[in-house]
C-alpha cells in the first residue's frame, strides 16, 4: 500500500455506516455491564434496536476513552444525521460535490439525548489507555543475512509511492515511482539508474509489459472522493518515449491504488481488476476488454476501501477467481468465486474490526497442505486513532481445506503495513519480512523492517538492520535482484506523514529506497 493510510472513516454509505455504528455500541463484551450506569446502559440497548446480522466490530476495549470521545466518535455522529453536539461541530463532508446528496442522513436518526447516552456507554466502558506490545523476544538489531545497500542517486524529500523487482528482464531491474518529482525511475542490478518516464500523475501500481507500462494512477493521493483517478498507458521503447503521450485505457476512478490484469470472462482478453480504494464511497471494479482499445467497469462490489486484490483459480474449474483485502470500515477478506461469463459469487472468508486499519495480505501455504493460508497486516494509524494499538501487527490463518481459515500465529509490530513470506535463507520453510508505516519511531525504531526467521513449530526470531531507520517504508518487495538465485528485499522510502509519538529519524535526507540484499544460501 499505499499512501491512502488516511483511512478509518468507517463508512461507505449512509444504511452500512448506520448498521456499522449502531453494532458498534452493541459489542461490550471485554466492557461488561454490570457497572455501567443507567444512561450508559440505554446506549447500549439503543444501538441493540438497529442491529440486524452479525459484524466483527470494536468493541470499547481497541481504543482508549479519549480516543472514541474525541476521534472515532465525533466522525461517526454525522453518519446519524448528528452534525453537531453540546456546542461542538462535527466534521463532516456533506457539503463536498462528490459527495452527493444521498450519504448523509436528511433528518437525525437519533435524539441528541439518545446520542449522549451512546457517548456515555463509551465514556464508561472504555479504558483509559491501552496496554502495551508483548513480545516474548526484542527485535534483535542485526541479522547476518542481509546486507544494505543504497542506490547511487539520491535526492531530498523521497516519496516511493511504488517499488517492484523486475525480474522480466535480465539481468533483472528494480522499478521506482516517485510522487512528488512525478517520475519513473528504473534502477540495474548494481542501483544504477539506467532510465526515467516522466508522469503527470501518482503511480501506485505497475504492469510492465515488453514495449509499455500499464499504470494505476490515483488521481489526488490525500483521502478524497474525486473521481480523479485512472489506468494509462506510457511507451516504454526509446524510440517512442519522448514522443508518444499516455494513452488513457480507462478514468473517473476514485483513488485507484492496485491494478491486477486477468481474462475474468473467458474471451482470450486480458481484463483489469481495479481496487478504488476512495475514501467515503470507492468500488472494487473490473475492465472488460471490449477488444477495440475501450474498456467497460463492472462493480463487483460498491464500497470503499478495497486495498489488495489476488488473482487465483481456488476451485480449480479453470476460472479465474479474486481474493480481496476490503479496509476503510467493514474490514476484511473477501472471495469472490468466479461462475463463468463475467458473473462473481461473494463469500466473507475473514473480517476484522474496523479499528484494525487493515493494510495488506498475501495468499501462501505455509504448511505445505495444497491449500492457500491468509499472511495478513494491520496497522495504517492516521485518521481518528492515532494511538499504539497492541493488536498491530503481522498474522497467519490457516485453511482448513474448506474456506475455514483459523488465526496460528501473532506478531505485534506498531502501525505494521505489508509482510511478504519466503525462503530468505533457504532451510525450506517460509520466512516473513515486514515493513511499517506508523512504528513507534521514539522508543522502537527498529519496527520499520522485521524479518522473521522462520524456526518451526510457528516459532519466528525476528531481526533488524540498523541500516533500515534511514527511511520510512511504505512499499516493499521482494524478488531476486543481482541473479543469484536468492530472494533479495527492496523497500521505499515514503519521507512523509502523519506520525503517532513524534518523527524520531531524518528521513528526508534518507535514500529513496534501501535493497537489502540476500547473501545466504540458495
Amino acid at each position: 500500500m499505499i499512501p491512502h493510510h488516511n483511512k478509518k472513516v468507517l463508512a461507505y454509505s449512509f444504511f452500512s455506516i448506520l448498521f456499522f455504528i449502531v453494532a458498534f455500541f452493541n459489542s461490550c463484551h471485554h466492557a461488561g455491564s454490570s457497572g455501567l450506569s443507567a444512561d450508559a446502559m440505554k446506549g447500549k440497548e439503543l444501538a441493540g434496536k438497529y442491529c440486524q446480522s452479525c459484524l466483527l466490530l470494536p468493541e470499547p476495549f481497541l481504543a482508549d476513552k479519549k480516543t472514541w470521545l474525541n476521534g472515532i466518535l465525533p466522525n461517526m455522529g454525522p453518519r446519524l444525521g448528528i452534525f453537531n453536539f453540546n456546542d461542538k461541530q462535527y466534521p463532516s463532508s456533506k457539503s463536498d460535490p462528490n459527495i452527493g446528496g444521498i450519504y448523509y442522513p436528511d433528518h437525525q436518526v437519533l435524539s441528541y439525548d439518545e446520542w449522549g447516552q451512546i457517548l456515555e456507554y463509551y465514556s464508561e466502558a472504555a479504558p483509559d489507555s491501552l496496554s502495551a506490545q508483548q513480545r516474548k523476544n526484542p527485535i534483535q538489531l542485526n541479522t547476518p543475512l542481509f546486507t544494505a545497500v543504497s542506490p547511487g542517486k539520491h535526492y531530498r524529500n523521497p516519496v516511493s509511492t511504488f517499488l517492484s523487482v523486475d525480474t522480466s528482464v535480465f539481468p533483472h531491474r528494480i522499478l521506482q515511482a516517485e510522487g512528488l518529482l512525478k517520475f519513473i525511475y528504473v534502477y540495474d542490478d548494481h542501483l544504477q539508474l539506467k532510465d526515467s518516464f516522466h508522469f503527470k500523475g501518482t503511480v501506485l501500481d505497475i504492469i510492465n509489459k515488453k514495449d509499455s507500462m500499464i499504470l494505476c494512477n490515483v488521481g489526488v493521493i490525500n483521502p478524497n472522493d474525486g473521481r480523479f483517478g485512472s489506468i494509462q498507458e506510457i511507451a516504454t521503447a526509446k524510440k517512442a518515449k519522448d514522443a508518444e503521450k499516455p494513452r488513457v485505457l480507462f478514468d473517473s476512478l476514485r483513488r485507484p491504488v492496485q491494478l491486477v490484469e486477468a481474462d475474468l470472462n473467458g474471451d482470450n482478453k486480458k481484463d483489469f481488476i481495479v481496487c478504488e480504494f476512495g475514501n467515503l464511497l470507492g468500488a472494487l471494479s473490473w475492465l472488460e476488454n471490449m477488444g477495440d482499445g475501450t474498456f467497460t467497469r463492472h462493480i463487483l462490489r460498491a464500497t470503499p476501501g478495497a486495498i489488495k486484490a489476488v488473482v487465483q483459480d481456488y476451485n480449480h474449474d479453470g476460472l479465474p477467481d479474486i481474493w480481496v483485502l476490503f479496509a476503510q470500515g467493514d474490514e476484511g477478506i473477501v472471495l469472490f468465486t468466479n461462475k463463468g461469463h463475467g458473473k462473481f459469487e461473494q463469500q466473507q472468508i475473514l473480517r476484522f474490526p474496523a479499528i484494525y486499519g487493515s493494510s495488506h495480505f498475501e495468499l501462501v501455504d505455509f504448511n505445505g497442505d495444497g491449500y492457500p493460508d491468509i499472511l495478513y497486516t494491520c496497522g495504517d494509524n492516521a485518521d481518528y486513532s492515532q494511538i499504539f494499538k497492541p493488536y498491530h501487527g503481522v498474522y497467519i490463518f490457516l485453511n482448513d481445506g474448506h474456506e475455514h481459515f483459523k488465526q496460528t500465529f501473532f506478531y505485534p509490530i506498531h502501525g505494521c503495513y505489508k509482510a511478504l513470506a519466503k525462503d530468505f535463507d533457504g532451510d525450506g520453510d517460509l520466512d516473513i519480512a515486514t515493513i511499517s508505516f506508523f512504528a513507534d519511531y521514539a522508543k522502537q525504531p527498529q519496527e520499520g523492517f522485521v524479518y522473521l526467521e522462520n524456526k518451526g513449530n510457528w516459532n519466528f526470531e525476528a531481526f533488524s538492520v540498523p541500516q533500515a531507520q534511514s527511511g520510512r517504508w511504505l512499499t516493499m518487495d521482494a524478488g531476486d535482484v543481482d541473479g543469484d538465485g536468492k530472494p533479495d528485499i527492496i523497500l521505499g522510502n515514503f519521507s512523509v506523514g502523519p506520525i503517532a509519538g513524534g518523527q524520531a529519524a531524518n528521513w528526508k535526507n534518507g535514500p529513496p529506497f534501501l535493497l537489502l540484499k540476500n547473501t545466504g544460501k540458495k
